[in-house]
């Protein structure tokens, strides 16, 4: 999609410097990717935090260590 943006100089900048684009467009992508995993994995924290994980009574690593090394 064609887009017209007015945006600063400065900000275009920074944008292109930190996420090591080719160029503006390829710099800007990179930027809204990472926005939107940000924003995503803010939801999931909220969603985990609402409803933590739990565990079966007796799970441990040792024991799912060797659960997998009898596979």
């Amino acid at each position: 999609m064609k887009v017209t943006a007015l945006i600063p100089d400065e900000l275009i900048e920074d944008v292109k410097n930190l996420s090591g684009g080719k160029n503006i467009t390829e710099s800007l992508i990179i930027a809204i990717k990472h926005y939107i995993r940000s924003k995503n994995m803010d939801e999931l924290i909220k969603e985990i935090h609402k409803n933590p994980l739990e565990f079966r009574e007796g799970f441990t690593a040792e024991g799912i260590r060797k659960l997998n090394r009898n596979r």
